[in-house]
């Protein structure tokens, strides 16, 4: 059915996504069937030592989102408030594990609000499944070998892998 003349109902699902997990990939599958346009906002976030660039990523990012053509992916450094301005979106998307998230979710979003006051902030709950699941937990666990393939997407699981190997006698890094 054809958009005719009527406004792209466009939203902003920002996170740092360092790695993406199969908890972002439901937010994301999910939000994309509420709005015409998702874009997916991969942050800078001064406060942390990602283990990724912000290209890997984005990249990593893409790969996960390319089956919806919705989606789109793009970097984000500043105030997400601009951003979701600047882009034309109406909603922002925030995913939530448990009630502990509320509380800081809750602040993040009345500030959000404060600064741009007809972006309304959208929250998700995660699946059941992945209500444990957060990117800090994935990166430990695959650093100490453990097997994180049912966590993550398989492009990301590369990545990890790669990140985390374990030269052989012999190998250099």
């Amino acid at each position: 059915m054809a958009n005719l003349g009527k406004a792209v109902r466009r939203a902003v699902y920002p996170g740092s996504f360092d790695p993406p997990t199969m908890g972002h990939v439901d937010v994301i599958a999910r939000a994309a069937r509420l709005f015409d346009e998702l874009i997916v906002a991969v942050a800078v976030n001064a406060e942390k030592k990602p283990l990724f660039s912000l290209q890997e990523r984005v990249e990593m990012m893409q790969e996960c989102c390319r089956s919806m053509p919705n989606v789109r992916v793009m970097p984000l450094e500043g105030l997400l408030a601009r951003f979701a301005q600047e882009v034309g979106a109406c909603a922002i998307v925030r995913g939530l594990r448990a009630v502990s998230d509320f509380e800081y979710e809750f602040q993040m979003a009345s500030m959000n609000h404060q600064l741009a006051p007809a972006v309304d902030t959208c929250f998700l709950m995660t699946h059941q499944q992945y209500a444990f699941l957060s990117s800090s937990i994935v990166k430990e666990v695959a650093r100490l070998g453990g097997d994180v393939s049912q966590l993550v997407p398989p492009n990301v699981h590369r990545r990890l892998q790669q990140k985390f190997a374990v030269p052989t006698a012999g190998e250099n890094r």
